[in-house]
């Protein structure tokens, strides 16, 4: 018989990560009475779940299928859209015309030739992702990602999701208790009872007492009540990186009903900061995230303002809703028997949609390497915090890229970005290397990055940086990178007529569903 054997995980926490946590790991093992895992989630029901993460990557396709969602159940109840990258206007300049995409299709031939100094030596009057990639194109005319013949999560073009972060973490809840056999405990947690050996041996709720549990997962947000709190796990600030620290976040209804969703998240860059524009089936959701020391609320509302007044918003808008965050992660995030997902974790900012992705890849870390007995939690811990470690900080070089290669001169903040103390290193060094060729999958080496190689050379050449000349390629290695450049635009001409309307598809699924 096996002693100190895992049985109990007990989530703190529901909202997006805990709710989320709790459908990866119920779906991935049996109930305790088949021999498995009992899966308890405790849930304040006074605490609202902060609820403006309304973007993901592709990544929450499988997710979603391997939790057993219907796709179009998710559409229908969480007033989700296709999401298909993400389109970057006035980070380089300022100017009107400057702008980039990030789609989520790699570039043609990626891997396969070296399209990127193909592009600088013959195409750099075109920009990186409209040339090497269909899906800018797909974004600008407003299709889908897929027909409605497509099955669920089934991609045409490769794709994720906009969503209502509160709708999300409602409907994950509903699906983990009545498909996975979820506990669910609405209560307070009002004390924590320890082991003599330190780890955490129950939490004490208001209405349901002692409720006792072999691993903790803390999914509480920002107040981070077990890893922070109880355990005392530093948390690393980055704001000497990212200087981002507050936002301001409105709901903007559409002016007609039949009003063209967005494919693809709109981040409009501002003089300390940016604005987010996502389109959802019933309204679109905008904010702005700035630097509380580069200038002001007011300032900052004075110019969201303007952006949503000349992107036609009506003048009968509510006050933006105020949000402050730390830019920063826990110096580690297992700790003893308590494991930290979601924001209790850390959180940047939210450029890039990186924070229900580090949701989906702790929960699946978690699931994979779930220990057996207490013995081999420490040896669990010690990986699951090097791994997290290691993403978090590329998470910050990713980011920070962005703002290094602006040329904008309008303000400190932008001004103060490019400053040489606050490049994290890593990021330094491969600059340096990036000067004389392309990023390569040996710069960005690990298995399951938070972001490839080909990420970054959507930012650096959307940012308009170049190779200083290095030397001619073979002639053949030429032509077979000029061949995938025309596919790329065969397949651009090839999808355009054949995919539909992208709310003209949302609203097909709405009605009629998908197939599965």
């Amino acid at each position: 018989m096996v002693t100190n054997a895992i049985r109990n995980i007990v989530i703190v926490g529901g909202g997006s990560a805990g709710w989320l946590t709790a459908a990866v790991l119920a779906a991935r093992y049996r109930t305790l009475e088949q021999g498995g895992l009992r899966i308890t989630l405790i849930e304040s029901p006074d605490v609202a779940p902060i609820g403006v993460g309304e973007g993901t990557w592709p990544t929450m396709r499988d997710t979603l299928r391997e939790a057993g969602v219907s796709e179009t159940a998710f559409f229908r109840s969480c007033d989700a859209a296709f999401k298909q990258g993400s389109r970057f206007n006035r980070w380089v300049s300022g100017a009107d015309d400057d702008y980039y995409f990030h789609p989520f299709v790699l570039p043609q031939g990626y891997g396969e030739a070296d399209i990127a100094s193909q592009w600088q030596r013959r195409h750099a009057h075109v920009p990186f992702a409209d040339l090497v990639s269909y899906q800018p194109h797909l974004c600008v005319a407003g299709r889908a990602p897929k027909q409605a013949t497509t099955p669920e999560f089934a991609a045409v073009a490769n794709y994720g999701y906009h969503l209502d972060a509160g709708k999300f973490g409602v409907f994950l809840r509903t699906h983990c208790l009545e498909k996975l056999g979820v506990h669910y405990v609405p209560d307070h947690v009002t004390g924590i009872r320890s082991r003599d050996n330190g780890d955490i041996a129950a939490l004490h709720t208001r209405a349901h007492g002692d409720l006792e549990g072999d691993l903790f997962v803390d999914c509480t947000g920002m107040q981070s009540m077990l890893l922070g709190k109880h355990y005392g796990i530093p948390f690393l600030s980055q704001r000497h990186v990212l200087f981002n620290d507050s936002a301001l976040a409105v709901q903007v209804p559409y002016a007609r009903e039949d009003e063209p969703i967005a494919s693809q998240t709109t981040s409009t860059a501002q003089s300390a900061g940016w604005i987010w524009d996502i389109g959802l089936p019933s309204r679109r959701g905008v904010g702005h995230v700035y630097s509380s020391a580069h200038t002001t609320d007011e300032q900052a509302e004075r110019e969201l303002r303007a952006y949503l007044k000349a992107s036609g918003a009506g003048e009968d808008l509510p006050a933006p809703r105020k949000l402050s965050f730390q830019p920063g992660y826990r110096e580690k995030f297992w700790h003893r028997n308590c494991v930290a997902i979601g924001l209790s974790a850390g959180f940047i900012e939210p450029l890039e949609a990186s924070a229900l992705a580090l949701v989906e890849l702790s929960a699946a870390m978690l699931a994979d390497g779930m220990p057996v007995t207490r013995e081999q939690m420490e040896a669990a811990a010690g990986r699951f915090n090097a791994t997290f470690t290691y993403r978090w900080e590329r998470v910050i070089d990713f980011l920070k890229l962005h703002y290094v290669l602006s040329r904008r001169e309008d303000s400190d903040y932008w001004r103060d970005n490019r400053c040489a103390e606050t490049i994290p290193e890593r990021l330094a060094s491969l600059l340096l290397l990036w000067r004389h060729r392309p990023p390569s999958r040996y710069d960005i080496d690990r298995i399951q990055e938070v972001f490839p190689a080909a990420s970054y050379q959507y930012v650096l050449y959307g940012m308009g940086f170049h190779h200083a000349p290095g030397p001619a390629p073979r002639m053949e290695d030429g032509a077979a990178a000029d061949g995938f450049l025309r596919d790329a635009a065969n397949l651009t001409r090839r999808m355009l007529p054949a995919l539909p309307d992208n709310r003209a598809l949302i609203d097909h699924i709405r009605s009629h569903g998908l197939p599965r």
